[in-house]
């Protein structure tokens, strides 16, 4: 299954890709379309409604599947947002936990965390730790998990994490990053290609952010301009790049040039291994995104991950596993511009 989805993905960024197995993902993307399509139809003719709640709320979403780098993003937007004193929730579907998302599930009230990464998913256990006052619920029902945040909480702002296409719950702005490298792919609609959705979606975006995964960002700034230029719409640059390898268990920092095996569970893993270049990569192994880890999958050595992966294995008695910091940086207060 696993050699199938990295086979999937390598087809979903060659636009040259031929064969019996891009024949099948084409053929069902026509299918694909049609509901992504007849949706999409239904809310802009109004016929189908968004439900609003009281508090303002902010979507921060992608047109294509996982590994853009909106989780940090997320993060940023709710701390800009508590450092003003405004009660700010963030609100996950609970992707890859193991906590029922048919529930509202509380995973930090914004003082404690109540669950582990591996119940309440690798990225709402990552945002409940970095995104210290933000209230953190993972539900699948966006539209109750709101009103619960509201009632329960006071929250004045809601951020939906991964949002954009959850169109049941009305949002007073839709941000919408892309990858600077990856892009939109071959721009072919799943499963063909990484794309969630054709281009009826873009005149539903209020801001664009360019994510620029790079210690060089002249591409990432041309981008953002062209692009914001072509969609009318306002557009930044998220910067993002290597800090730092630490101990997930010490905290003791890795000196470059040592000798890793570099694991990880993400959208796109060549962008990680790419960070490390600094260091002797003995072996890369990645697995299908927010996969949940047993101890014995880790490799002997010096094992380094990124942190969203390094939240599921704090608890394995393997004592050499390091975690990527990243630094992010994004204006946001000129891209909300509120």
């Amino acid at each position: 299954m696993q050699k199938i989805k990295t086979e999937i993905t390598k087809i979903h960024y060659n636009k040259d890709a031929k064969g019996l197995l891009v024949n099948l993902l084409q053929f069902a993307s026509i299918f694909y379309g049609i509901g992504s399509g007849l949706k999409n139809k239904l809310y802009d003719k109004n016929i189908l409604k968004p439900k609003k709640v009281d508090a303002y709320v902010i979507s921060v979403g992608n047109l294509t599947t996982g590994g853009v780098g909106k989780t940090p993003v997320v993060s940023e937007i709710a701390k800009y947002f508590i450092n003003k004193g405004e009660k700010t929730a963030i609100v996950s579907r609970g992707y890859g936990g193991k906590l029922s998302n048919k529930n509202i599930n509380v995973i930090s009230d914004g003082e404690k965390i109540y669950y582990n990464a591996k119940l309440a998913g690798d990225e709402p256990f990552w945002l409940a730790e970095n995104t210290k006052g933000a209230v953190v619920i993972t539900s699948k029902n966006r539209y109750k998990a709101s009103e619960f945040a509201i009632e329960k909480f006071g929250v004045s702002k809601i951020i939906l994490d991964d949002g954009f296409q959850h169109r049941k719950l009305h949002r007073d702005m839709d941000i919408v990053l892309t990858d600077s490298k990856m892009g939109f792919g071959n721009e072919k609609l799943l499963p063909a290609g990484p794309l969630r959705e054709g281009t009826e979606a873009f005149s539903r975006i209020d801001r664009l952010v360019v994510v620029s995964k790079d210690t060089e960002h002249t591409r990432a700034e041309k981008l953002a301009k062209i692009m914001s230029k072509k969609m009318k719409v306002p557009a930044e640059v998220c910067y993002t790049e290597p800090d730092f390898v630490y101990n997930i268990k010490t905290g003791e920092h890795l000196p470059e040039g040592s000798e890793i095996n570099a694991i990880c569970a993400i959208g796109q893993p060549q962008q990680f291994y790419n960070f490390l270049k600094n260091y002797k990569i003995n072996q890369t192994l990645d697995f299908a995104d927010h996969h949940i880890y047993s101890e014995n999958e880790i490799p002997d050595g010096v094992v380094v991950t990124t942190e969203k992966d390094a939240v599921k294995m704090s608890d394995f008695e393997h004592r050499n596993i390091y975690a990527l910091k990243l630094k992010t940086s994004v204006n946001v207060e000129k891209l909300l511009n509120l």
